[in-house]
């Protein structure tokens, strides 16, 4: 088993400012992490008085699903002045950053919806199963908080069960535009594969980079040849549809992360 000053490096590609916090998060574990993310949050002015009257309505709704932690903070970032949380309010989340995010913003634990700390998946499916399903839905109003797309299986089960549902776009998601220090991380994963390791939170992130791969006038195969640690089915299957070999499923928990690369053989 390698020890810790041997450990490949993990490239933690999710949207700032996670990223950072998940580095800062894996090294006091004693994991050598590096930020690269492959998606980029993007405010959006157009959205903002859609964000302005979902606060208004807020009393309204039964729940409020927040699809990430940066939903969280588009949306509370945009609050009216003086806009407080209701009582009758819950909020939902599918990942353990999304349930810290909302803590942060202050709503404590009893008004936050997600799946149990030991679930297999941190996803919609399991919220809906540990969580949501045995909500009298018909008639109540459901708001999902999103950036400009995203998947809609909660919003299709909610109106199955029927609730009334709203999506709000609260911010947009682009492919990151890298600067040089980022481009040199790139070509010392291209060149030493085996001492990196990637950790991918969201098949459009898993997308972004293959898409620059292609877009490569050389070969990329280091990029390819990297570990990736996926922390969703659905992310694992795109990432082996994207050209990845070697993808192992993880939780989105740091010390899991940490237990799986020093598990990774390792060249001295």
């Amino acid at each position: 088993m390698p020890t810790t000053s041997a450990l490949p490096t993990l490239i933690v590609t999710r949207p700032q400012p996670q990223a950072d916090e998940w580095v800062d998060r894996l090294a006091a574990l004693g994991c050598p992490a590096v930020a690269l993310p492959l998606l980029v949050i993007e405010p959006q002015p157009a959205f903002a008085p859609a964000v302005r009257q979902a606060w208004a309505t807020l009393a309204t709704r039964r729940l409020v699903m927040f699809v990430s932690p940066n939903a969280v903070l588009q949306f509370f970032a945009q609050a009216p002045v003086g806009s407080r949380w209701p009582a009758t309010t819950q909020a939902a989340a599918t990942g353990p950053g999304t349930v810290a995010a909302l803590r942060a913003q202050g709503l404590d634990a009893a008004q936050v919806l997600s799946p149990r700390p030991d679930s297999a998946q941190f996803d919609a499916e399991t919220l809906w199963q540990q969580q949501l399903a045995a909500i009298d839905w018909p008639g109540r109003q459901a708001l999902i908080v999103r950036g400009e797309d995203g998947r809609d299986w909660l919003a299709s089960t909610l109106r199955a069960a029927g609730a009334r549902v709203d999506l709000l776009a609260a911010y947009r998601r682009i492919a990151p535009a890298w600067d040089d220090a980022q481009l040199a991380l790139l070509a010392r994963i291209e060149a030493d594969p085996a001492r990196h390791a990637w950790q991918f939170s969201s098949s459009e992130a898993v997308r972004h980079l293959a898409a620059w791969i292609a877009r490569q006038a050389r070969p990329q195969p280091g990029l390819l040849a990297t570990t990736a640690l996926a922390t969703h089915p659905r992310i694992a299957e795109t990432a082996r549809a994207a050209g990845w070999s070697q993808v192992i499923e993880v939780t989105p928990d740091a010390a899991q992360m940490l237990a799986r690369l020093r598990q990774m053989p390792f060249p001295d």
